[in-house]
């Protein structure tokens, strides 16, 4: 008798402590929703197998449909929005680890996680003609980036470092690229994560930039960081502005991130070993205010 009153406690708190989990979880999520994006109703677009690893997207604005790159192997893909089952592909190099796209002035910018970064040019015919600016040092291995985007406030391109040397865990660096002149700078920019430990209630968030855009709309930076389900948003300068925890079961691995001209914000997942790899779309509900 004895035995089986202690099994009924065990049982009771257990389904307490689940129940109060699973409505941190609910609430924590629940605060990821706000005022301009509704983050935990995306709209989905499952895609191929052959885009498993997607990790870099580029908006093209003329036909509503996003450029997109794969992880592991140097393709360039189109997909249309409006029709996920019509996608083209153009092969421009062979396998390396490509983390980020931007398409700017009909350039494609490809960022490898070294640093490097690969231009690809269309000519007539569809034909590709590539270059590739080489990061300082990166053949010493001692730095990581995976996102990528322009400012033109700046009138460069920046890399946020995901793991870089110089790096202390209260700050992340990063890294100028002018695309005239093809040279490198060093500290452009640094975001203190002190901040959203604070926000969060939590100490040394393991944040690890996955992707970055301005979003137009407000002028503002989103930095996605996949390994610790964030959506972080700054200024231009880098200075904390709010940040959001991101569903996991919805964003199991989101690697690239960019912003139609209205706002909407476009979020690539990679398969992450489960199901489809897939874009999600998230209206602006300011739009037009």
């Amino acid at each position: 008798m004895l035995f089986t009153r202690y099994s009924f406690y065990v049982t009771i708190i257990a389904i307490l402590l689940f129940s109060c989990s699973d409505a941190n979880k609910e609430k924590k999520h629940a605060d990821s929703n706000n005022d301009q994006y509704d983050l935990q109703n995306p709209f989905v677009i499952k895609l191929p197998e052959s885009l498993a690893e997607i990790s870099g997207i580029a908006y093209y604005t003329k036909d509503s449909s996003v450029f997109a790159i794969e992880d592991e192997d140097g393709m360039l893909y189109k997909i249309k929005l409006t029709q996920s089952n019509d996608i083209k592909k153009w092969r421009f190099d062979k396998k390396h680890d490509f983390e980020d796209l931007i398409l700017k002035d009909s350039v494609f910018y490809v960022l490898i996680s070294n640093g490097d970064i690969e231009t690809i040019r269309f000519g007539t015919g569809e034909n590709i003609t590539t270059a590739t600016s080489a990061f300082p040092d990166a053949s010493k291995k001692s730095n990581e980036f995976e996102s990528l985007y322009f400012d033109d406030t700046l009138h460069q391109f920046v890399l946020l470092c995901k793991d870089c040397e110089d790096d202390s865990k209260k700050q992340i660096s990063a890294w100028g690229y002018n695309i005239d002149s093809s040279v490198y700078t060093p500290s452009v920019l640094t975001i203190n994560v002190q901040p959203v430990d604070e926000k969060l209630g939590e100490k040394k968030m393991k944040i690890k930039p996955s992707a970055t855009a301005i979003n137009p709309a407000n002028n503002n930076l989103y930095i996605l960081s996949s390994i610790s389900h964030l959506l972080i948003v700054t200024d231009r300068a880098g200075n904390f502005k709010e940040v959001f925890p991101l569903d996991p079961a919805i964003y199991k691995q989101a690697e690239g991130i960019a912003f139609t001209p209205a706002g909407d914000m476009i979020i690539s997942n990679e398969s992450h070993e489960t199901g489809l790899a897939n874009i999600l779309i998230i209206k602006n509900k300011k739009k037009g205010l």
